[in-house]
C-alpha cells in the first residue's frame, strides 16, 4: 500500500482517531516539549503503533519544510469514495445536505471548507477528479485534521453530478456574488446540494446554469466579495441554522 507522511498534531491524533487510513509509524521531535505531543504518544501506543523520537532536523526534512508542529506520520494515502456515496445518499429519504466544490484548487481553501462542512453537518462533500486540488497531507493540516474524518467523494465531472441529484429531488443552489437571491431568504433545508466556485473565476458556466437557483451573501459594495472558504462558511452555516429550525 502507498504512503505519505501526513504532519501535525490534529492531522495525526485524528487520522488515528479516524481509522480512515492506517497509520504506521509516528515520528516526534527530539526537542519538543510540548505536553500535547506526550498525551498523542500515549495515545498512538494504546493502539499498538510504533513511536519514534527523532532529530528536528531529520523531521523538518521529512516533511520538506511543512510547520509540522513537532509531529508527522507514516500512514496510507487517504483515498476518497467514488460514485457509490452519492447513491446511497441519494437514496436515503428525507433532508440530506451535500457540498460541491467546483474548481477548488487552493489546498488552504480546501481544508477550510472540508473543516466547515463537517462542523455544518454536511453528509458529504464532492469534488473533482482533475483541476481540484488533491486530498494532501497539506488539506489535512489546513483542516484541522477534518478530513480524516469527513466523507469525500471524487467524481469525473461535477456539471453530470449536478443533473443526477437533481433527478433525485435534490436543490441545487449555487454561490455566486453576481445574482440578485439573497442567501438569507433563501429555503436552505430539505434536500439540498450547495456549490461553490474556484478561486479566481467561482461557478463553472454549464454548472452554473444547471443549478436550480443561485444566491448571494449580502454585503457592502464597492468591495471584493469573500474568498472561496469564508463564502462557503457563511452559506454552509445559514444551511445549518435554517436546518436545526
Amino acid at each position: 500500500m502507498k504512503t505519505e507522511i501526513i504532519f501535525g498534531i490534529h492531522p495525526v491524533f485524528e487520522a488515528i482517531r479516524a481509522g480512515h487510513r492506517q497509520v504506521a509509524e509516528i515520528y516526534i521531535s527530539r526537542d519538543s516539549k510540548n505536553k500535547r505531543l506526550g498525551e498523542l504518544k500515549t495515545f498512538a501506543e494504546s493502539k499498538q503503533i510504533s513511536v519514534k523520537q527523532i532529530q528536528p532536523q531529520a523531521l523538518d526534512s521529512m516533511v520538506q519544510g511543512q510547520r509540522h508542529q513537532g509531529i508527522a506520520a507514516k500512514a496510507t494515502h487517504y483515498n476518497a469514495f467514488g460514485r457509490e456515496k452519492i447513491d446511497i445518499l441519494l437514496e436515503k429519504k428525507g433532508p440530506i445536505f451535500l457540498l460541491l466544490l467546483d474548481g477548488i484548487v487552493d489546498t488552504q481553501n480546501f481544508g477550510a471548507l472540508i473543516r466547515t462542512g463537517l462542523c455544518a453537518g454536511v453528509d458529504l462533500i464532492v469534488t473533482a477528479k482533475d483541476r481540484a486540488a488533491p486530498l494532501s497531507p497539506t488539506v489535512s493540516f489546513a483542516s484541522a485534521g477534518a478530513m480524516e474524518h469527513a466523507v469525500i467523494s471524487k467524481v469525473t465531472n461535477i456539471a453530470e453530478t449536478v443533473l443526477e441529484l437533481k433527478k433525485h429531488e435534490t436543490w441545487v443552489a449555487g454561490l455566486d456574488a453576481g445574482t440578485k437571491q439573497s442567501l438569507y431568504k433563501t429555503d436552505l433545508t430539505g434536500r439540498l446540494a450547495l456549490v461553490i466556485g474556484g478561486e479566481e473565476k467561482g461557478i463553472r458556466p454549464l454548472v452554473k446554469n444547471r443549478c436550480d437557483f443561485l444566491v448571494k451573501i449580502p454585503q457592502k459594495a464597492d468591495f471584493n466579495s469573500l474568498n472561496a472558504s469564508a463564502a462557503g462558511a457563511v452559506a454552509m452555516f445559514e444551511a445549518f441554522r435554517q436546518r436545526q429550525q
